[in-house]
């Protein structure tokens, strides 16, 4: 299994260190991982002095980095897919809304924030300026509206729940996340990874490695990114299975990678 294309080495540095819980990673690790993953020493190190500039990573020793302040907000709520169906609870019907249509849109990079923060609740836009998920998350309103804030929407955009919407656009909301592809997506993904569990032992640790880094990346977006539909629009046993399979998957990477580490430093060293 092969990406087609080289992986940036900043979303390699970000990504190895995300899992660490500020435990420090060697410079030499995070340049070689960026390498085997096709970038070169030269743009893996100057990903590095940026990620370091803009407060993402920190060295806390020499040659050692740790996931800096700016990032840490961010990193802890891509962090929630590990909780599984802990996050959400059983829907009554209501709905969480976002009305953002006063807000301005000529500065990209702000849009792509908010956007951002959006997806990541799982909400779709019902009509222009309108956005709504089901509200069965378990956090309240007032920590899915800090949530929000924190991570980029503008805090001029009224977020608030309502039980109230007309009989046409509860019919036609479902659609929005597409239902039945999400499902297909979820088996596909479990077919993955069991299948490559089940042969990885044929591989060599540099494609093991390899392998895993990208197949374990698709799965754990596809959780980060999850709207976490209620039983009533989603079959949520099979996202359930798909978390676990994700999980148990990204504990088998994360060994992969650790032993594959003190060979590269003593190769990059050497």
């Amino acid at each position: 299994m092969q990406s087609d294309k080289n992986a940036r080495p900043k979303d390699v540095i970000l990504k190895l260190l995300l899992p660490t819980e500020g435990r420090a990673q060697t410079s030499q690790t995070l340049v070689s991982a960026c390498a085997l993953l096709g970038a070169t020493d030269n743009s893996a190190r100057t990903a590095l002095t940026r990620l370091r500039e803009a407060g993402l990573v920190e060295a806390i020793g020499r040659g050692e980095y740790r996931l800096g302040q700016a990032a840490r907000p961010l990193a802890a709520d891509v962090a929630r897919w590990r909780s599984g169906e802990a996050r959400v609870r059983a829907w009554a019907g209501g709905w969480i809304v976002v009305d953002r249509g006063g807000l301005a849109r000529s500065d990209r990079a702000a849009l792509r924030v908010r956007e951002r923060a959006l997806n990541l609740l799982g909400l779709r836009e019902l009509e222009p300026g309108l956005a709504i998920r089901p509200d069965n998350l378990a956090d309240d309103l007032s920590a899915i509206r800090r949530r929000l804030y924190g991570l980029g929407l503008d805090p001029a955009a009224a977020v608030f729940s309502t039980d109230n919407l007309d009989d046409a656009r509860v019919a036609a909301a479902p659609q929005l996340w597409t239902p039945r592809r999400l499902e297909a997506r979820y088996r596909e993904q479990i077919d993955r990874l069991q299948t490559w569990s089940a042969t990885r032992h044929r591989l060599d640790h540099d494609q093991a490695a390899r392998e895993s880094y990208w197949l374990g990346d698709r799965a754990i977006r596809e959780l980060v990114f999850d709207p976490l539909l209620p039983g009533a629009m989603i079959d949520t046993q099979l996202r359930s299975d798909f978390t676990d399979l994700a999980l148990r998957f990204d504990r088998l990477g994360q060994t992969i990678w650790q032993l594959r580490a003190p060979h590269a430093d003593a190769a990059i060293a050497s």
